[in-house]
């Protein structure tokens, strides 16, 4: 096929080739594998700048997308390319071919870098999803960080760079320019521009930033950040979101908040930390999902009230196909039980016949785990409808699971998320926090916009 890229694909482009160190936060849809492989043929070939190329992208992104962009598009099809996942010596295997660009999933940098006993000698990095460099105590991260030094070029692509907060943003551009904008230590980063907000006496849970701080960040990276959103260059779909309320009936809201009362009585210190904190909201979640696990990890079933519900919005769909998202595995088990003892055919998202069969709409509900399903899959042309059953935390996962059907290519005038929420439950705290997430996404992709017209 050939490739006539839009305006902005030119502006992203160039803004690569121009850039040795680069921060590219494409929003779902505009092509951002396309644009990057462009500009890495160029460097190859045109003005000679590089020489071997490493992709680092999620596994299925990895092993499929770009490979299949690749082959693809006609003015790429001189690039030669290894996919270096699998077993240990399937990976050794496509490292040692002869390419131009190999690309490796995430979980195995600290594998490639510190144990492959391979030579890292490329000359340019892509990091597909950035945001999965967001933790500086990782492994992958501290591994990459050891080569960083010898490469000469770095791209960082991400549509959510700042998915829970501007914290996240030290270690993503510490890969990118070493520290250079945001400072070499996260110490730093930390006392300039925020302040502690939970503490319980020395030890410090969280932080805010400090007054003016989101801009003067934004201004600090500018100069090698682009920031481009799907709404301002292509025609998307309108996008509409709605809440499908359940109500828990008085014995099973006193059972919830008893547990919630409980948990925080038992608390030795009386104090809530990150780390029970997060178990809390785990536990709340999965009873307001309708069921929970126990001590000894067997599903407890609280109430049904979210499987009626999804039955009811199966029903009014009057067969047009839904995209089921649920987060718990007994989620997924309740799921497939209501669904096979009321005949309605389903099927889970998890292989590639199963995505081929619903993108050519052979099947009416399909259920999918964000975390399997938040990067690189294209499913825009099997419906235009999602159903969160369980909600995530992760605005990142929420964000890219919504843009597998919100997104180029989907011809449906309007795409619907409907979210099942408890009432009186976590639930809707979880809702709250996405939207606020959101706003700080959003100003940090506002404040490094590119402009197109300079």
């Amino acid at each position: 096929m050939k490739y006539e890229p839009h305006e902005y694909q030119r502006y992203a482009i160039n803004y690569i080739e121009d850039h040795p160190f680069a921060a590219v936060l494409l929003d779902m849809g505009l092509g951002k594998t396309s644009i990057t492989l462009t500009a890495v043929a160029d460097l190859l070939f045109d003005s000679f700048e590089v020489h071997k190329v490493l992709v680092i992208a999620p596994l299925r992104v990895a092993r499929d997308t770009w490979s299949a962009e690749l082959q693809k598009w006609d003015q790429l099809h001189h690039l030669t390319y290894s996919v270096a996942v699998g077993s240990e010596a399937e990976r050794k295997a496509a490292l040692t071919k002869k390419a131009d660009i190999y690309i490796i999933n995430r979980e195995n940098v600290q594998w490639l870098i510190e144990k492959s006993k391979l030579p890292f000698d490329y000359d340019m990095v892509v990091v597909d999803e950035l945001s999965s460099f967001k933790n500086h105590q990782s492994k992958r991260f501290k591994a990459l960080m050891q080569v960083r030094p010898r490469i000469k070029r770095v791209v960082g692509l991400t549509g959510t760079p700042a998915s829970n907060g501007l914290m996240d943003l030290w270690a993503e551009f510490k890969v990118i320019d070493m520290g250079k904008r945001l400072g070499r230590f996260i110490t730093y980063y930390r006392q300039e521009y925020f302040v502690p907000d939970a503490m319980n006496g020395q030890i410090v849970y969280s932080y805010r930033p400090k007054p003016g701080a989101e801009q003067a960040i934004y201004r600090k990276i500018s100069d090698i950040t682009i920031s481009m959103k799907s709404t301002d260059h292509l025609k998307m779909p309108e996008l509409i979101s709605s809440e499908y309320k359940v109500y828990l009936s008085p014995d099973e809201q006193d059972a919830y908040d008893e547990m919630k009362k409980q948990f925080i009585l038992d608390l030795p210190d009386g104090e809530i930390s990150a780390a029970n904190a997060a178990a809390l909201s785990g536990k709340l979640s999965q009873m307001a999902n309708g069921a929970i696990y126990d001590d000894a990890g067997n599903t407890v079933p609280i109430h049904e009230q979210k499987l009626d519900a999804l039955e009811d919005i199966i029903e009014s769909a009057n067969g047009k196909p839904l995209l089921v998202a649920y987060w718990y595995q007994h989620d997924l088990e309740r799921i497939m039980k209501r669904l096979h003892d009321r005949h309605i055919p389903f099927s889970k998202l998890d292989k590639a016949d199963s995505i081929r069969r619903w993108n050519n709409g052979e099947i009416p509900v399909a259920l999918i785990h964000p975390a399997s399903a938040g990067h690189g899959l294209n499913l825009q042309t099997g419906g235009n409808t999602i159903v969160w059953f369980g909600l995530t935390w992760s605005l990142e996962l929420y964000s890219q699971t919504i843009a597998r059907l919100w997104r180029q290519g989907q011809t449906a005038e309007t795409v619907v998320v409907q979210h099942i929420v408890t009432d009186g439950t976590i639930d809707e705290q979880i809702l709250r926090a996405l939207k606020a997430k959101d706003k700080t996404q959003s100003a940090l992709i506002a404040a490094v916009k590119a402009n197109l017209k300079n």
